[in-house]
């Protein structure tokens, strides 16, 4: 399942913009960030794709998610001014961030493409 976080966790698990002024993944694991907000029709139809990505893809991606009214500061530390907004970030190398409720086989592109990951067989 895809886990909420808060910005104090968001630090600890993806990336501590207080400490490091490059990007620097703290994660294990290839994730996805999803901003979202509870009144967001477009974000209460990804959310279930992306449950449904967690379970496929377990224990070779995480999936988190951020409410943007909550979270007002980490929001804006990504320049976040639209939701959903999905941050696809790879072990490796600068994250990516798409914009829209995507369809589930534009996140599974997204995951083999952007973060390296195949679903096993």
């Amino acid at each position: 399942m895809s886990e909420k976080i808060n910005t104090e966790q968001f630090k600890e698990k993806v990336f501590n913009y207080e400490t490091n002024t490059e990007w620097k993944y703290a994660g294990d694991l290839p994730a996805i960030v999803d901003f979202y907000a509870d009144w967001c029709g477009p974000c209460k139809m990804v959310s279930p794709l992306l449950d449904q990505l967690s379970k496929e893809y377990e224990g070779k991606i995480r999936v988190y998610k951020v409410n943007t009214d909550e979270e007002q500061e980490l929001s804006a530390v990504f320049g976040i001014q639209s939701i959903p907004t999905i941050l696809f970030i790879p072990k490796e190398g600068q994250p990516q961030a798409a914009m829209g409720a995507l369809p589930k086989a534009a996140l599974e592109k997204a995951i083999n493409d952007v973060l390296g990951v195949k679903k096993s067989a």
